[in-house]
């Protein structure tokens, strides 16, 4: 299936790992549609690892565990459906899970036609015991045939954590999103190297195959399974706009059922989303040559711009340091030549603020560690 669009949804794993059943899903299904997050475009519910049985059945199909989904995947497929919501699964390419169940290594037919049948809208395929002598090209190609020829609509989310320079052969596996970095931990050190790790691979996303920079943690406060130390609110908002600014998925993995009104508002904040999902889908680009305290080889901040649909642009800056910054771009740097007549009209995605250019230059002075500041910029005559 052609994904036009970073997918949005909520995933188990982040808060419950194994500790899951039928009960929490629909709860957490439920939840998505009374909080607004479902409105906002959080329409995928996706069970991770551990749903299954440690055996096959005599079959050689996948067996739900009965104690925590007594009554089968098709049935819960079908509550959340009935909530105007997608139902997603997990798998993995390797020899086991990464918990150690059944994988799909060589059953990819089978299992994409027993996903088929219990209604499942999204598969993500993990890397764990991959085999040596197995290219992962091969194994998620594998799995995206398997599934384009089940009977349904079901789009791969390619697990590979960014392993055997998979930017290079991603896109050839027909995959809608692929884990471009290792896990996501609820603390800042995680936070920071997973927005690096994407600065050299920016030319590789976009759409049909999005950089996934992994499942967010807003929310988790230290909680749950990757809760290790947990952000300030601070942090949290730096973490979420560097998501929407890189156009990658955006998977809760928080608590939905029991949301503080600040992690409501920031998953649900109308103007970052609006340029996490633009239609244009365009490359995100650095600006950095005029950041008077920029070390290149710190990388402990960056500037990142995005064109949008209708003329728009998307325009961060992130500190990622731990000391305050002042950081520096042009109008020249995002096409507006000095002699074009035009600026910016800025508006603060956090704040609703207007402000504009000063002598062509937009400028982020005491930025304070840690964060950010990010605008939606109209073209308007200077």
């Amino acid at each position: 299936m052609v994904v036009n669009k970073p997918p949005m949804g909520w995933n188990s794993w982040n808060t419950y790992a194994e500790k899951i059943d039928e009960a929490l899903i629909l709860e957490s299904a439920r939840a998505l549609k009374e909080s607004g997050l479902a409105d906002a475009g959080y329409n995928y519910v996706v069970i991770d690892d551990c749903w299954a049985l440690h055996e096959r059945g005599k079959d050689g199909k996948l067996v739900p565990d009965p104690e925590k989904f007594p009554r089968g995947m098709k049935a819960l497929a079908g509550e959340i459906h009935a909530l105007g919501l997608k139902f997603g699964m997990y798998s993995c390419s390797g020899l086991m899970t990464c918990a150690r169940y059944p994988s799909s290594l060589d059953r990819e037919w089978t299992d994409a036609q027993t996903f088929a049948e219990w209604g499942v809208d999204f598969l993500k395929y993990d890397y764990c015991y991959k085999p040596l002598n197995r290219r992962g090209e091969e194994l998620y190609r594998a799995m995206q045939l398997a599934l384009a020829n089940s009977g349904r609509e079901i789009l791969l989310s390619a697990c590979s954590w960014g392993a055997d320079k998979t930017h290079e052969w991603i896109r050839s596996t027909g995959s809608g999103m692929w884990r471009s970095t290792g896990d996501i931990f609820d603390n800042w050190n995680s936070i920071k190297s997973l927005i690096l790790q994407q600065l050299p691979i920016l030319p590789y996303g976009g759409r049909g195959c999005f950089n996934d920079m992994d499942m967010l943690v807003v929310g988790m406060n230290g909680k749950g399974n990757v809760g290790l130390g947990g952000c300030t609110e601070e942090e949290y908002r730096t973490h979420f706009a560097a998501w929407c600014m890189l156009q990658s998925p955006l998977m809760i993995g928080c608590d939905v059922r029991n949301m503080s009104e600040f992690t409501r508002s920031l998953l649900t904040n109308p103007m970052l989303l609006s340029i996490d999902q633009d239609p244009l889908c365009a490359q995100t680009f650095r600006l950095d040559a005029l950041t008077v305290d920029f070390d290149p080889n710190k990388q402990d901040c960056c500037i990142l711009a995005r064109m949008l649909e209708g003329g728009d642009i998307a325009l961060g800056f992130f500190n990622l340091s731990d000391s305050v910054k002042n950081l520096h771009c042009t109008l020249n740097d995002m096409g507006l030549g000095v002699s074009s007549g035009m600026t910016l009209e800025m508006c603060d995605c956090f704040t609703g603020e207007k402000r504009s250019p000063i002598c062509g230059t937009v400028s982020a002075l005491g930025l304070q560690p840690h964060a950010c500041k990010v605008y939606r910029c109209k073209v308007v005559k200077a």
